[in-house]
């Protein structure tokens, strides 16, 4: 599943808040909605540009994982673990940890996001999503497999649901850590 489900939830609240009729409306929420207005690109419909960003983040949410899971098993998956509110990296971080076998890394090479979302992090509220930081909610798995069979596994789920991505890889690392690389790809989805 893509990254970016806490931003676009957190968008939609935004603008609903500052376009209430209520007194007190969330004068933070305002501020926020404000930025967000002057970061969508003025070519874009407003509406659209969040309804998609929350559709998105909706459909996202509300597709379980059972179809990765199952998958697991056939391909010869040995660890794993959902990204939710450690982000990507804190949950990567935490496979690295709790592995049996010393030097063991993982190397974030690409983040899958919700489109749009890239942007409203950088320009208008950094939720730490290219640190990989960034909360999500029911978000999808992170599987480690044999490096042949991943490319497998991404086109066997993608026929079974919308996507799947090969976002990094295991590395040997003395220091057992989990990393974002330099040149990390941003794929917006």
């Amino acid at each position: 599943k893509p990254l970016g489900t806490q931003i676009a939830v957190n968008v939609h609240q935004w603008r609903k808040d500052a376009q209430s009729t209520a007194a007190a409306a969330d004068p933070t929420s305002t501020q926020l909605w404000n930025r967000c207005l002057d970061a969508i690109p003025t070519t874009e419909d407003t509406s659209l540009f969040v309804d998609d960003m929350m559709h998105s983040a909706v459909c996202s949410m509300a597709r379980l994982n059972r179809n990765a899971g199952r998958l697991m098993t056939e391909y010869a998956v040995h660890a794993g673990t959902d990204v939710t509110g450690y982000g990507i990296l804190g949950h990567a971080q935490n496979l690295v940890s709790n592995q049996i076998h010393p030097d063991v890394g993982i190397e974030i090479t690409t983040l899958p996001c919700i489109a749009n979302t890239m942007k409203i992090n950088t320009d208008v509220y950094d939720f730490g999503l290219f640190e990989g930081t960034s909360a999500e909610t029911s978000g999808g798995l992170l599987l480690c497999m044999p490096e042949d069979r991943a490319t497998e596994y991404c086109k066997e789920l993608t026929q079974k649901e919308k996507t799947a991505w090969i976002v990094g890889r295991v590395v040997h690392d003395p220091q057992c850590k989990a990393r974002i690389v330099n040149d990390c790809r941003v794929l917006e989805v």
